[in-house]
C-alpha cells in the first residue's frame, strides 16, 4: 500500500467515524466558525479544568478534509494545557501549509500532509483550529 492510499483511508476513517463528535452538556466554551467559500462549518466546544483540555468535542457539516481534521485536532488536545493546544494549532498551521513539521504522538494528523498541495483546502483543513485557536483565547 502507498502511502497516498494510507493516508487517504486515515482521512476517511475519520470522516465516517468521527471521533468526539457531538455536544457537551457541562460548562464549555463554545465557538463557532464557517467558511463561507465552501460552505463548511464547526461549532467546537473545550472543556478545561485544573489548566487542562478535559474534553473536546464538535458538531458541523463539511467535506472530508474538514471535519476528518476536526476529529483529528479533538483526539490531539484532550489532556493539553490550553498553551499546549495553541502551539499544537501554530504547529498544525504550519505543516499545511508544507513547512516540514511531524506529529510524534498524533501521528494520524500527517495523513492530511497533502493538503499543502491543494491552497483551495488548506482553510477547509484549518477551520477546526481556528475554532481551537479562538476557544483557547475565550478561555483566557
Amino acid at each position: 500500500m502507498q502511502l497516498d492510499d494510507l493516508y487517504r483511508r486515515v482521512i476517511m476513517d475519520h470522516y465516517k467515524n468521527p471521533r468526539n463528535r457531538g455536544t457537551l452538556e457541562e460548562d464549555a466554551v463554545t465557538i463557532n466558525l464557517n467558511n463561507p467559500t465552501c460552505g463548511d462549518r464547526i461549532q467546537l466546544q473545550l472543556q478545561v479544568e485544573d489548566g487542562v483540555v478535559k474534553q473536546a468535542k464538535f458538531t458541523g457539516e463539511g467535506c472530508s478534509i474538514s471535519m476528518s481534521s476536526a476529529s483529528m485536532m479533538t483526539e490531539a488536545v484532550k489532556g493539553r494545557t490550553p498553551a499546549e493546544a495553541l502551539a499544537m494549532a501554530e504547529k498544525f498551521s504550519a505543516f499545511i501549509k508544507g513547512e516540514d513539521v511531524e506529529f510524534d504522538e498524533n501521528e494520524d494528523i500527517e495523513a492530511l500532509s497533502g493538503v499543502s498541495k491543494f491552497p483551495a483546502r488548506i482553510k477547509c483543513a484549518t477551520l477546526a483550529w481556528n475554532a481551537l485557536r479562538k476557544g483557547v483565547e475565550q478561555q483566557s
